[in-house]
C-alpha cells in the first residue's frame, strides 16, 4: 500500500500536518487499554481514510491485519498465566510446562490484537495520504545527503518490484522448468546493483556531491485553512488523549482481575475522539471535486507546463519574421 494521490482535503496539507493527525491516532492507541477507545481510534481512521477517498485500500490493508491480530489473541492467553479466572486448564505440555488459560489473559489477548489493528490502520492512512517526498523534503535541512537517499530507496522500492515482475514473465515464457525463486531474487538484486552504480554516476555528474543547504523554502509558505484545521484537530486529539489519561478517563484494568469504569462520560470521551480528526473534512473549499470514475488526474508536470507556455515563443525564434526590404538569401550569398 503506497501513496494515493485524491482529492480530499487531507491530501492538500502539508506533510507534516499530515503526519501529526497520523501519530495523534496512533497516540490514542497506545495509551489506552479500554476496549471503547481502541475501537474509536480505529474507526477514526476508517472514516478519515474513506473521507480521503482510500477507504477501499485501507478495508484492504485491515483484512490483510486481521490474520495477525488473531494470532495476539490466540498467543497471549497460551504464554501468560496471570489472572485470577481459570477457564480452561491444558495440563502439562511440552515445553511450556502446566498451562491455564485465564480470562484476564484471554482478554488482554483480543485488547492486543485490537491495538495492533488501530495502529496498522494509522500508519496505513499515513502511508495512502502523505506523500513521501514532500514529507522526505521536511528533513533537508537536518541532512539533505540522508533525505536525498532515503528519496532514492523509495523510489527503487517499485522499481524493483516491476523488474521482478517482468524478470518472472519473461523466465515463464522460456521452455522447461520454471526457475527457483532464489534465481529470480538474484536476478532482481544483481539489476539492483547496476541501477545503483549507474545513479550514483549521474548524481555525482550533476553535482550533488557539493550540494549545499536548501534555503528555507517550505517554512515561508503561507498555511492554508486545511493545514490550520488538521493541526488544530491533532492537537486536540493529542491533549484529549494525553488528558483523559492523566485524569483516570477510561479506565480498564485486566490483572488481576477485569474491573471496568465505563459510564456516560466514557461512551462520550469516546466518541469525541472520534469526531475530532473527522471534522476538518467538512470544509472542501478550494478542493476539486473527484471526477465520476473516482481517480483523480495527475496534474501535469511543471516542466511540461513551462514548455507548453514557451511553445509559440519557440516558434516564433525558429520562424523569425523577415525584413521585406532585405535582399533574399541567395542574394546575399552570391
Amino acid at each position: 500500500m503506497g501513496y494515493q494521490r485524491r482529492s480530499s482535503p487531507l491530501h492538500v496539507v502539508r506533510a507534516a500536518v499530515g503526519s501529526g493527525l497520523c501519530c495523534a491516532l496512533a497516540l490514542v492507541a497506545l495509551l489506552y487499554d479500554d476496549p471503547l477507545v481502541l475501537s474509536a481510534a480505529l474507526a477514526a481512521a476508517l472514516a478519515a481514510g474513506a473521507l480521503a477517498g482510500v477507504g477501499r485500500a485501507l478495508r484492504r490493508t485491515l483484512l490483510l491485519a486481521l490474520p495477525f491480530a488473531l494470532v495476539i489473541a490466540l498467543i497471549n492467553p497460551l504464554v501468560t498465566e496471570q489472572g485470577v479466572t481459570v477457564i480452561w486448564r491444558f495440563g502439562e505440555l511440552p515445553l511450556l510446562g502446566q498451562r491455564d488459560v485465564t480470562l484476564e489473559a484471554t482478554v488482554y489477548g483480543l485488547v492486543l490484537a485490537l491495538r495492533a489493528l488501530a495502529l496498522i490502520m494509522a500508519f496505513a492512512l499515513f502511508s495512502a495520504v502523505v506523500d513521501p517526498d514532500r514529507l522526505l523534503r521536511l528533513f533537508r535541512r537536518v541532512s539533505f545527503r540522508s533525505a536525498l537517499t532515503a528519496t532514492l530507496a523509495t523510489r527503487m522500492v517499485p522499481v524493483l518490484q516491476r523488474d521482478g515482475q517482468r524478470i518472472a514473465d519473461a523466465q515463464r515464457c522460456r521452455p522447461g522448468p520454471p526457475p527457483s525463486r532464489l534465481a529470480l531474487v538474484r536476478a532482481v538484486t544483481s539489476g539492483a546493483l547496476d541501477r545503483a552504480t549507474d545513479v550514483a554516476a549521474a548524481l555525482e555528474v550533476r553535482g550533488y556531491g557539493a550540494a549545499r543547504r536548501p534555503p528555507r523554502g517550505d517554512w515561508r509558505e503561507p498555511w492554508s485553512r486545511h493545514d490550520r484545521a488538521f493541526c488544530a484537530a491533532a492537537v486536540v486529539l493529542a491533549l484529549l488523549a494525553v488528558g483523559g489519561r492523566i485524569a483516570g478517563v477510561a479506565g480498564f484494568e485486566v490483572y488481576p482481575s477485569l474491573a471496568t469504569s465505563w459510564s456516560a462520560a466514557t461512551v462520550l470521551f469516546c466518541l469525541v475522539l472520534a469526531v475530532v480528526p473527522l471534522l476538518p473534512f467538512l470544509d472542501r473549499r478550494g478542493i476539486a471535486d473527484p471526477p465520476p470514475g473516482g481517480r483523480t488526474p495527475r496534474a501535469p508536470a511543471r516542466d511540461a507546463v513551462a514548455l507548453r507556455d514557451l511553445a509559440p515563443a519557440a516558434r516564433e525564434l525558429r520562424t523569425p519574421a523577415r525584413d521585406a526590404s532585405a535582399p533574399p538569401v541567395w542574394e546575399a550569398a552570391r
